[in-house]
């Protein structure tokens, strides 16, 4: 019998079709089968080891009801999902075969390979390797955990993109915010809207509108109004003190120091150097330590911080302590435990110094570096170095008395209860006295080249503004 060559491709093709129809098409086999036909569509019923399967998806339930001609089931009773690797498991679903989608609204377990994803509802679409997840999702893994409102969850990637209420926890820090991209390998996060990390390492947070975090080289930046906050604390020695009735030599008192910084842009790296970076408008505050910058960086292992211009066009960073202003080309302040030991001053520096009684009177030295020794009453001593011009303000029983105006290679000024007690000139010092009906009222006559006042310097509930409120 011979049979025509066109017709035997065209039985071929029609069998393939076939066959392909066969499986994008849903197949449910158990233990017991009740067919019944509402509203002219037939409906089954399978009872009993139930199990579905499409091509590579298989479910099995106690009970399944199948829509034939929607290629759909409704699906009842220990529903547990595998693909692959992938597994779901809920009490109760829905299979979509022409879709190749399942879907749960009463709680819903996905596992993949170190993953768990749990919520409220959940969708898994076979074919994109996707998943939505709403309502208290929370994703585990083997370095952290996340929880969101909404979860989309990438199989073949690792990444989720998580909404609303977010928070994800890790070995270093937890980070919360409106919108976070993470990557399950690298673990990197890209959060964004109202963030916020805290360190669990340095006791720091850091607040911001745009944060990437990169585990794997301990790094971290964040942009659109960032804000850094450090609580440390350090104790403070009260002499002849009265604790119940006996006086005691020295008391020691816990202060906590909270270390504010804001600036247009920040970064951490929290390897074994550990350095915190502020750049572009920074602005900082910690007690009665204050200033405006260009260029922070905050060696924390190391307990230093160095401010400088990073842009020629921006001016010279400005320190405040106490009533005294400070400026130069960089700074340099040293911590020893949590409290500024010493401040060094480079290049053009000048230090303003306001009297606490009299406002019009300010103390003033400039040079070419000032190294500022500090203790736990304030300012200790001060060292200045290279072309030394001084104007300090003389007292005589706490009533102005004139002032003294010098110059030297190098200088010392010792301090006593935060006013001047000594000023110490070497090399060539010359000194010239101006005698008090000559300064009062005249105040402004008296500066030194250099002398700039300035009147922004910031405050902590300025740079928690937009964040806590004032």
């Amino acid at each position: 019998m011979k049979i025509n060559k066109s017709l035997f491709i065209i039985l071929i093709i029609a069998f393939a079709n076939s066959f392909a129809q066969q499986q994008d098409y849903i197949t449910i086999t158990g233990e017991k089968f009740m067919n019944s036909e509402v509203n002219g569509e037939m409906i089954r019923n399978v009872y009993n080891n139930v199990v579905l399967t499409q091509g590579n998806v298989r479910i099995t339930c106690n009970h399944a009801t199948q829509y034939i001609s929607k290629n759909e089931a409704e699906l009842d009773g220990n529903v547990i999902v595998t693909q692959d690797t992938l597994i779901i498991i809920t009490s109760h679903g829905y299979y979509y075969g022409d879709e190749r989608k399942a879907q749960s609204n009463v709680g819903v377990t996905l596992y993949d390979k170190k993953v768990t994803l749990t919520a409220d509802t959940g969708v898994y679409f076979f074919n994109l390797d996707k998943a939505i997840f709403q309502n208290k999702v929370k994703l585990v893994d083997t370095s952290s955990t996340l929880n969101s409102n909404l979860l989309i969850y990438y199989k073949q990637q690792g990444k989720s993109i998580s909404i609303g209420n977010v928070k994800i926890v890790d070995s270093n820090n937890v980070i919360f915010s409106d919108t976070l991209v993470h990557f399950r390998d690298s673990r990197i996060s890209i959060a964004d809207g109202r963030v916020k990390i805290t360190s669990k390492s340095n006791n720091s947070i850091i607040y911001g509108n745009h944060l990437e975090d990169y585990p794997d080289i301990f790094y971290t930046f964040v942009t659109k109004n960032p804000l850094f906050i450090q609580f440390d604390s350090s104790y403070i020695l009260k002499r002849d003190t009265v604790v119940t009735g006996v006086i005691k030599d020295t008391l020691k008192i816990l202060q906590i120091d909270t270390l504010v910084i804001r600036s247009l842009k920040m970064e951490a790296y929290r390897d074994t150097i550990n350095i915190f970076k502020a750049e572009d408008s920074v602005r900082i505050v910690r007690g009665n330590f204050s200033s405006k910058n260009d260029f922070t960086q905050y060696f924390r292992s190391k307990g230093k911080i160095i401010t400088y211009k990073l842009n020629s066009k921006a001016g010279q960073p400005v320190i405040w302590y106490d009533n005294s202003q400070l400026t130069g080309d960089s700074v340099a302040i040293f911590l020893l435990n949590n409290k500024i030991n010493k401040l060094e001053v480079y290049k053009n520096t000048f230090i303003l110094s306001q009297n606490e009684k009299y406002k019009d009177r300010y103390d003033q030295i400039s040079g070419n570096k000032v190294i500022i020794h500090f203790d736990d009453n304030g300012i200790r001593e001060t060292e200045v170095f290279g072309g030394v011009h001084s104007i300090y303000y003389l007292y005589d029983n706490n009533e102005p008395n004139g002032l003294s105006k010098s110059s030297s290679d190098n200088a010392k000024i010792l301090f006593l209860n935060k006013r001047v007690d000594e000023v110490k000139l070497y090399s060539l010092p010359i000194s010239e006295f101006y005698p008090e009906n000559k300064v009062a009222g005249n105040e402004l006559a008296y500066t030194l080249p250099g002398y700039v006042q300035y009147n922004d310097r910031p405050v902590k509930n300025m740079l928690l503004e937009n964040y806590f409120g004032k």
